[in-house]
């Protein structure tokens, strides 16, 4: 009988306890966008990527995207292993200082990233290469919002369909 009136009680109490403690729900309007300014298009940012890159030397080329829907692009290359840190960083020195890029989100020491717009562009320090290798280049480009932005792979439009003509 006692752990039968316990339980009701004991929601009561929780119950009484959460909305005592709850503050009112008030609605705080729309959420800020999750990025500024009109969205970029996908060829626009990895075109000044890549003109920023061969400024300083290095040489990418883009990877063709084949998420269906995903707002995704890579660039890759390779450079001489002496200078691909001071290239990469100076680089985006550069996109920073003479191309309006942010720094992005800091994921660490060993990459480097910017925002622009709803694109971030990560890159990770080169390795050292083995003796006589060039150091590998690449840099990841993600757009937040895909809409009109997006490159993604679409499928073929589909021939018309017409009915066979009706034989006699």
């Amino acid at each position: 009988m006692r752990a039968a009136l316990a339980y009701p009680v004991m929601a009561a109490l929780i119950a009484a306890a959460a909305t005592a403690c709850a503050g009112p729900l008030e609605d705080l309007g729309p959420l800020p966008p999750r990025f500024s300014g009109p969205p970029l298009a996908a060829d626009t940012v990895v075109s000044e990527m890549r003109s920023i890159l061969a400024a300083e030397g290095v040489v990418v080329e883009r990877e063709p995207s084949t998420v269906l829907g995903m707002c995704h692009e890579r660039l890759s290359g390779r450079h001489a292993p002496e200078t691909a840190d001071a290239a990469l960083k100076s680089a985006f020195a550069r996109a920073r200082s003479a191309h309006g890029w942010q720094p992005g989100p800091d994921l660490g020491s060993g990459t480097l990233t910017l925002s622009k717009g709803n694109w971030t562009v990560t890159a990770g320090l080169p390795p050292q290469p083995a003796q006589g290798l060039q150091a590998p280049i690449v840099m990841s480009l993600t757009c937040v919002d895909g809409g009109a932005a997006a490159t993604a792979p679409t499928a073929p439009p589909s021939p018309a369909h017409t009915p066979a003509p009706a034989s006699s």
